[in-house]
């Protein structure tokens, strides 16, 4: 999920409706709340015993805290690690990269074509309208104007995790509109730079940046998780159809990137795409396959 958050144009939610986890991940982001916070906070006193230790477990299993923890920590080890690899074949190639996402992508909605149903004039809609905003929000980006700042951070984080909810908005697309995606990656690059060559004082300003946006992610996270989960619980149909219709409408945002990327359509040219679509669809009917019995 973090490489493909990583990526203009890929969703981590994608990933995350591909290997089955979307709504425990859902169920499990809307369920915190400060109140729980609170709880546990209260419950670190009674760590010094046994049965205050087994009570603290038993909480934060109730509230799926290792569930997220360790999805979490994959999340951010792609971002100091996977992501780099993913921004250098963004870089150096991009026809390539967008045409793996392309066949990724693809697939996915394959694979997930049936859970839609079109079979009222709500679910015709939910369709419809899940399309039509991917394929608007998924357009060429133009960077953003929004000013420089601490508080900037935090709102554009509020503002992007909601998208890497989203199966088929990509978050790394609304920071490239936003132009906070050059601000960002090169915070996690200075950050991490800085720290392996022991210059702290070099990490501060970078730290900061990314601290204020995982502050506002947070807030925006869990605040947007409950309005998904209570779409789910209430109109499941038209909500599992509107976010596979958002994988669909994506796709114009890697089809556009290897546009782009290609100047000649010629068979030299387009053999190698085809061949990094196919590799791309073939990761998700593999990975489909190996997790469809896996009980998460």
């Amino acid at each position: 999920m973090g490489a493909a958050d990583a990526v203009p144009g890929v969703s981590g939610g994608t990933i995350a409706l591909i290997v089955g986890i979307y709504e425990r991940l859902v169920s499990a982001l809307a369920g915190l709340s400060v109140a729980d916070v609170a709880t546990v906070v209260a419950l670190v006193p009674r760590l010094g015993s046994r049965d205050g230790r087994a009570t603290v477990a038993e909480t934060l299993r109730a509230l799926d805290v290792p569930f997220l923890a360790v999805l979490g920590a994959g999340v951010v080890s792609a971002v100091v690690t996977v992501a780099s690899v993913v921004d250098v074949a963004y870089t150096q190639y991009p026809g390539l990269t967008f045409a793996f996402f392309f066949g990724l992508i693809a697939a996915s909605v394959v694979v997930l074509i049936g859970e839609v149903a079109v079979d009222t004039p709500g679910r015709i809609g939910a369709a419809l309208g899940g399309f039509a905003l991917a394929f608007a929000v998924s357009a060429q980006a133009t960077a953003g104007t929004l000013p420089d700042g601490l508080a900037v951070m935090v709102v554009t984080g509020a503002v992007a995790i909601c998208a890497m909810v989203l199966p088929g908005v990509s978050g790394s697309l609304i920071l490239l509109t936003l132009g906070k995606y050059e601000t960002m990656t090169s915070a996690v690059s200075t950050a991490v730079d800085a720290v392996a060559a022991g210059a702290l004082g070099d990490a501060v300003a970078p730290v900061a940046t990314l601290a204020a946006f995982s502050l506002g992610a947070l807030a925006g996270v869990l605040t947007f998780a409950r309005v998904v989960q209570w779409a789910l619980a209430e109109y499941r149909a038209a909500t599992v159809t509107f976010l596979v219709a958002l994988m669909a409408g994506a796709l114009r945002a890697p089809a556009v990137r290897i546009a782009d990327a290609t100047a000649a359509w010629t068979v030299g040219s387009v053999a190698p795409l085809v061949a990094a679509g196919v590799v791309g669809a073939a990761a998700v009917l593999v990975l489909d396959a190996t997790t469809d019995d896996l009980d998460y």
